[in-house]
């Protein structure tokens, strides 16, 4: 039998360096370009973004990001905020939100669905009084330019109507109609979040009108999809694209198929990249050659945050950290804590202690070249950060213990 091209884990550590701009010489300008190079920028915790993009930039301030999130030219926004992948809240640039959407929302009229079930259950409203009050909400938001959902509540009496979410369960809670009527417009691409109502590490955000994303095709969205996935995170398994999309198998091998891609090995098993994208590929007769390679001269430190998009982009991630450390960087639902990078590697992870300075913590000894190079880091994230105090949303083992100066 014939042995597929092979493509080595340092060669992939090496494509992850260069293409997720772990490099100081591959860092970008603007955080819309950092997103571009990595298709999205996990949002679900605000800070994650502005994290994830200054660690790719080459002179980041929250300004800066700032005005790539919400002051685009002419009023369109250059990047969009939306959920799509594995039901996630991501930042995408504006001209992929529209395949990225369509590729990832089985069905858009679910969520309405479900959204008008729970107030007629909890509430008595009927499908008309949910419209009327959705029509309020966005004449509002019309006069008002933006609002948060406070704001809202104040003009449109009916939001702050309120009913129990999980009666009886251990985390019963009390939720107002706001919570589904504006998840609803967002979900439909009628309302966007605008900027938080605070500093850049707030939850609480300000609406704004939108106007609804084109739908395409989903056959045709999930195929640019997949092209753009290989691109940037490729080689990878059919494994990795269908957890990274949240897609049926049958989707995924659809949408792998419609790209071309070429069948290579990895240590996981058979891989697949594009084929104008396989410079790296080599003959098995050739790996012990391909592995011995020396590694690139320039440093290749970066201090990732909670939730960045690198180390949530593959399902098998073996080839970039040892499986041991997964439970002291993960938590129970499998969200990653901040992380120190060398050499496309996980190698440690860090926290900011109360006083807001960088604590971190090296999993192993990674020599003289790359502790200095992650001190450098620190520095430089310290710099960024000026005072400011992150917690991530999803506290994992090691950074509990970090933070609390362990």
């Amino acid at each position: 039998m014939t042995r597929l091209p092979r493509v080595t884990a340092a060669q992939r550590r090496d494509r992850l360096v260069r293409r997720h701009l772990l490099t100081p010489s591959a860092r970008e300008k603007t955080a819309e370009a950092v997103a571009a190079a990595l298709i999205g920028l996990h949002a679900t915790d605000p800070a994650t973004v502005f994290l994830a993009a200054a660690a790719r930039m080459h002179e980041p301030t929250a300004a800066a990001v700032d005005r790539s999130l919400y002051d685009a030219p002419a009023g369109l926004p250059a990047l969009e905020r939306i959920r799509c992948m594995r039901g996630t809240m991501f930042v995408v640039p504006a001209a992929l939100a529209p395949a990225v959407r369509s590729a990832t929302v089985r069905d858009p009229r679910r969520h309405r669905a479900q959204a008008q079930a729970e107030l007629r259950r909890t509430l008595g409203w009927d499908e008309r009084r949910h419209e009327a009050v959705e029509r309020s909400v966005l004449e509002v938001l019309a006069a008002r330019g933006r609002a948060t959902a406070a704001q809202l509540a104040a003009d449109v009496p009916d939001l702050r109507e309120q009913f129990v979410v999980s009666p009886g369960k251990p985390y019963e809670s009390r939720q107002r109609a706001s919570t589904p009527v504006l998840g609803v417009l967002a979900a439909e691409g009628r309302i966007r979040r605008h900027r938080p109502a605070g500093s850049w590490t707030s939850a609480q955000f300000h609406w704004s009108p939108a106007r609804p994303l084109p739908e395409l095709p989903a056959p045709e969205a999930r195929a640019a999809l997949a092209r753009h996935y290989l691109e940037r995170f490729g080689p990878a398994t059919v494994d990795d694209l269908k957890w990274w999309t949240g897609w049926t198998l049958t989707d995924t091998r659809k949408a792998l198929a419609a790209t071309g891609a070429l069948a290579v090995e990895l240590d996981e098993g058979t891989g697949y990249l594009l084929p104008e994208d396989s410079e790296d590929v080599v003959d098995a007769a050739d790996v012990a050659a391909a592995e011995a390679r020396p590694a690139a001269a320039e440093p290749a430190a970066a201090l990732l945050p909670s939730l960045d998009p690198t180390p949530m982009g593959w399902r098998h991630r073996d080839w970039y950290l040892d499986p041991e450390h997964t439970k002291a960087l993960f938590d129970r639902n499998g969200n990653i804590g901040p992380t120190v990078w060398w050499d496309g590697r996980v190698i440690g992870a860090w926290a900011q202690l109360p006083d807001g300075s960088i604590r971190h913590h090296l999993l192993h000894d990674p020599g003289r070249a790359a502790r200095a190079a992650v001190e450098a880091e620190i520095a430089r994230l310290s710099a960024f950060l000026d005072g400011t105090r992150v917690t991530p949303c999803y506290r994992t083992p090691l950074e509990r213990r970090l933070a609390a100066g362990g």
